[in-house]
């Protein structure tokens, strides 16, 4: 027999073997009915466009990005239609190397993308989930690239196929009408990690699928899969920090007589731009406000949890201090103890209603912007010290009288800075879009999302404080005599004031308190200066004097005539602190106010 009948034979064998379906083996699923269109494309083609996909795909971190990547990437050179879902339990951070659970896994659909011909096709949209148990068929991608990690071929679809590769009756019928000849599927696997999958389909004018497309897909897929991973694993961490972040920021802002506050915190959309920006607003002792803004200058878990730190301690000095400059030299030295050795930048201001006055003290931060409520806006000269954790103080104070329905905007860079502009374009184009949304509208953040995402490439911290109508009738403030029966003079304005009030039932507590307070300030503070009285969702009682020293609740002998007012006090009121001032100390206490009285 000579060569020339062998091959002959040996064609006319492959030819039939052709014209069969089985599965593959350890290769996934392989159909293929009658002989495909000769390949076309060169083996050196293949392997540059091969290449290239990784300068294609993976160009950021974005999960979505990165999928839509691979999509078109492989439109139309590849395939003239394809989608990539990624497993939802996957996106939720449990990792499996194949689905072995019961059902049909759900996915998500991350990516879409097709030539014009094939635009009215079925595809779920992008950010859906697919495979609901309660709708979802299997199909050959479940059967196969979910379950055993393998990939599908079916090179000449006929009817049936359409119904085992299209997730719906009405998807397959698209299919079959809009021409679609040829199907491949491959399981996207990274770091042994299932994490979902890419499928293509040809529609007319193009050649079936072939086992050289097959094996051009894996390694496609192969490749792609450790750039989707990246950007999952990504985005896991950031979405921690950013959970994190949020945590350690304030859920709600207190109710503070005279200022209505509105805090806002965006993420940043750049990669590495999460971590150290933090606002807190607090309610002092007789109606004040304290408002603090800062930036730790790094990003990620270690700027988030110096941030949570720097405001714990923030919060503890606020309670204890009304004097923002005070308050940031102690926060100065809790950052240089620090193990990190972290730097921040914080602006702290303080809001008295009595006066409507603002007091500020910066370290290193961006000034803040008012608003007077006239058309007008200009940025506050603050003096700046330095940052925290420089080890260069004191901070120098700035008093400044906010008029009536003006607006305080504090901020972090992340809201103005980009890598184009110098910094005194950026604030006079903060200062114009503040000035352009007006009142109102700044409360409602909208200063935040008028901020291209294209520029913030930091995270940004938005706080506005609006200055309200005077607190009128529910903030009184006398101030006390230097000679004379003071306690006297203090317990009678009470006394006048709750009865005005309809709180006469807090009298008897409330005289109690005045006198003791008034008779501390006598024998330790000079003399009492002013007398507050704040009625609120509880109503405070304040002394003030001028003396150095806070109070403590001493522990009396039974035999001790003396040193059992504070314990009183602290039984008979809800609570009760003591607070410096520039000018000495604050004792104040609280009741609680019946609902049905105020």
């Amino acid at each position: 027999m000579n060569g020339g009948s062998r091959r002959r034979r040996l064609t006319s064998r492959l030819s039939a073997s052709s014209a069969s379906v089985a599965p593959s083996g350890s290769r996934g699923l392989r159909v293929r009915r009658g002989r495909p269109d000769p390949d076309r494309t060169t083996t050196s083609a293949r392997l540059a466009w091969l290449n290239s996909a990784s300068t294609r795909i993976g160009t950021t971190l974005d999960l979505e990005r990165t999928a839509q990547e691979l999509a078109e990437f492989t439109v139309p050179r590849f395939a003239d239609a394809a989608a990539v879902d990624i497993l939802e339990d996957v996106l939720r951070g449990e990792e499996g190397s194949r689905w072995t659970g019961a059902g049909i896994p759900a996915s998500r659909a991350m990516a879409v993308c097709a030539v014009d011909s094939l635009s009215s096709l079925e595809p779920t949209p992008v950010g859906v989930t697919i495979n609901r148990p309660e709708t979802a068929r299997e199909t050959l991608l479940h059967r196969y690239c979910l379950r055993q990690g393998k990939p599908v071929l079916v090179s000449r679809m006929e009817k049936a196929d359409f119904e085992r590769v299209a997730p719906t009756p009405s998807a397959a019928a698209k299919m079959r009408v809009n021409g679609v000849h040829s199907y491949l599927a491959v399981p996207l696997i990274a770091r042994g990690v299932l994490l979902g999958t890419a499928d293509f389909v040809r529609g007319a004018g193009s050649r079936p699928f072939s086992t050289t497309d097959l094996a051009l897909a894996e390694q496609l897929a192969s490749r792609a899969a450790v750039f989707i991973d990246n950007a999952r694993l990504y985005g896991r961490e950031r979405e921690h920090v950013i959970t994190l972040q949020r945590s350690l920021l304030p859920r709600a802002t207190p109710l503070t007589p005279g200022l209505e506050v509105h805090a806002e915190y965006a993420p940043s959309v750049a990669a590495r731009g999460v971590g150290g920006d933090w606002y807190d607003v607090m309610a002092l002792p007789g109606g004040r406000t304290a408002l603090m803004v800062g930036d730790v200058m790094g990003h990620g878990l270690p700027a988030a949890a110096t941030m949570g730190r720097l405001r714990a301690v923030g919060r503890t000095l606020m309670t204890l201090d009304t004097a923002p400059e005070r308050i940031l030299a102690r926060l100065d030295l809790a950052t240089r103890d620090l193990e990190d050795e972290q730097v921040a930048t914080c602006l702290c201001a303080v809001y008295d209603p009595a006066d409507g006055s603002f007091t500020f003290a910066s370290a290193g931060h961006l000034p803040p912007l008012l608003l007077d409520g006239r058309g007008d806006a200009a940025f506050l000269d603050v003096p700046v010290g330095a940052p925290l954790g420089a080890g260069v103080i004191p901070y120098d104070p700035l008093r400044v009288t906010a008029p009536e329905g003006s607006h305080l905007v504090f901020y972090t860079d992340g809201l103005v800075k980009n890598r184009a502009d110098d910094v005194d374009v950026q604030l006079d184009r903060l200062r114009t879009k503040a000035l352009a949304l007006g009142p109102g509208r700044l409360e409602e953040g909208e200063l935040l999302a008028e901020a291209p995402n294209a520029f913030r490439i930091d995270e940004a911290v938005l706080l506005v404080a609006a200055t309200t109508p005077e607190p009128g009738d529910d903030l009184k403030v006398w101030t006390l005599p230097r000679e004379g029966n003071v306690a006297s003079v203090a317990r009678r304005l009470v006394a006048e004031q709750l009865a005005a009030w309809g709180l006469s039932e807090l009298t008897d507590v409330s005289e109690l308190v005045v006198s003791e307070l008034v008779g501390n300030a006598l024998r330790y503070g000079n003399g009492p200066g002013q007398l507050r009285l704040l009625r609120g969702e509880r109503l405070t009682v304040e002394v003030s004097d001028t003396g150095p020293d806070l109070p403590q609740i001493q522990h009396a002998d039974v035999s001790d005539e003396g040193g059992r007012g504070l314990q009183l006090i602290n039984m008979l009121c809800r609570r009760w602190g003591s607070c410096r001032t520039v000018t000495g100390k604050v004792v104040w206490a609280e009741q609680n106010i019946a609902p049905q009285t105020y």
